[in-house]
């Protein structure tokens, strides 16, 4: 694991053309498999992630060229494909979206080894395997795996479904509608995730020829096609990313504009930074921080109450975000609860912040309040695998005057191509120490 070296207490000021967003990247990849003419897509970032699916693709004899100076991939999988190398890519989450191209064009497909991503609590498999149940794949537990397969009916790989999941899960609605595009009928989801990651699986899939209803709503029904065509597309900017450059340049006390083609995915984005003082505006195409004083949390109107950050399935604030909010609210003059509903006992890593002087309360394995203002000081501190932890304690440490080190910050590099020498380009000292 990769450690950065961050000498802070500068203030970061600049633009920044974010990258791709990586959880629409992985599954659009995974899509491109279902179909055997040709796609182009452009923006592919250059992050581990990324390497791994196209360097499957390699394996399986598909047509590559990628260019990752450009970010233009050019892929066809023409042909029989090599069945012995169709095994999901370790240590991310997202090769388990690969299995409905693995069964539509294989008939079969294993689930083994360490198929996970971030250490973001647990993270089951069994919604998705009831998903692929649903329609119509058979799944055999073996010694430290599952095999699935499948039988085609009329042509088809998969017969339609309905279903209803437990929870608005992103991968396991992104697993259904890659199952539905090519199953025999129509098939409904409800209660699916609506991300905007989601959205741009659903419009490149139409790009492809799928005919799906109900984007970036809770149900959502997709009438199966006989084949997938070819597509070309370019990949929007991460929210994630834009999001977390404009907490940068608020924590640090600087001004960073980043490049951002939707806005209208930012009000409750926006609401949730102007808790910390901080005004954002979207002017043009671009979007800039601003934090005309020091940070200070806003004193809501109902007395009594903590004013909260609450972070849940899309169109909550995003629960990737929080770890920012959470560094911000360190900074920020005043208490701030944070509350989790995703996922149990992500919030551990916050005893980390009390190695720089800060003071956060865990309430429960979901909440957390922090105690902002308090004086600060460099520190070495650890990450968590998880990318926007990673880049929390990073946050914290740029807003610090002095060298501190973050350990184990590898995870950035899943998600984020070039993010320490954009930094660099804002105006920071920081460095990869390996």
């Amino acid at each position: 694991m990769a450690n950065l070296i961050v000498r802070g207490g500068r203030p970061l000021n600049g633009r920044v053309i974010p990258s791709a967003n990586k959880n629409a990247v992985l599954p659009i990849l995974c899509a491109t498999l279902l179909t055997d003419e040709p796609v182009t897509l452009r923006g592919v970032p250059d992050i581990t992630d990324a390497r791994q699916i196209i360097g499957l693709f390699e394996r399986l004899g598909s047509c590559v060229e990628m260019d990752f100076a450009t970010g233009v991939l050019r892929v066809q999988h023409k042909g029989a494909l090599n069945p012995a190398a169709a095994r999901l890519p370790e240590g991310m989450r997202s090769s388990i979206m690969l299995i409905p191209a693995l069964l539509a064009r294989l008939g079969e497909a294993r689930i083994e080894g360490d198929v996970k991503g971030c250490s973001l609590g647990v993270r089951e498999i069994d919604p998705h395997i009831e998903v692929f149940q649903t329609f119509g794949v058979e799944v055999t537990p073996e010694r430290g795996a599952l095999a699935l397969s499948n039988r085609p009916r009329n042509g088809r790989p998969f017969a339609a479904a309905s279903h209803w999941l437990d929870y608005a899960s992103v991968t396991t609605t992104e697993n259904f509608i890659l199952c539905a595009a090519t199953a025999e009928g129509t098939s409904t989801l409800t209660n699916a995730a609506c991300e905007p990651h989601v959205q741009e699986l659903c419009a490149f899939l139409a790009k492809m020829g799928a005919k799906i209803e109900g984007v970036g709503a809770s149900r959502l029904q997709v009438e199966g096609v006989a084949t997938l065509h070819g597509a070309e597309h370019d990949f929007a900017e991460d929210f994630h990313e834009i999001a977390t450059f404009l907490a940068l340049g608020a924590i640090t006390g600087g001004e960073v504009t980043v490049r951002n083609a939707r806005p209208d995915q930012f009000p409750l984005i926006d609401r949730t930074f102007g808790k910390f003082g901080v005004q954002i505006r979207h002017v043009d195409g671009w979007s800039t921080s601003h934090a005309p004083g020091p940070l200070r949390v806003a004193h809501p109107f109902t007395a009594y109450i903590l004013p909260k950050v609450e972070a849940a399935p899309w169109p909550y604030l995003p629960v990737d975000l929080l770890p920012i909010f959470i560094a911000l609210g360190v900074r920020a003059e005043g208490e701030m609860m944070y509350w989790n509903k995703v996922y149990e006992g992500a919030l551990g890593w916050t005893s980390e912040l009390a190695k720089f002087g800060a003071h956060a309360l865990s309430c429960d394995p979901h909440r957390v309040i922090t105690f902002g203002g308090k004086p600060l000081a460099p520190a070495t501190v650890e990450s968590p695998y998880i990318i926007r932890v990673a880049i929390a304690l990073l946050m914290l440490a740029a807003s610090i005057e002095g060298a501190s080190k973050i350990l184990n910050a590898d995870p950035i590099r899943r998600a984020h191509p070039r993010f320490v020498e954009n930094l660099i380009a804002l105006g920071a000292d920081v460095e990869w120490a390996d």
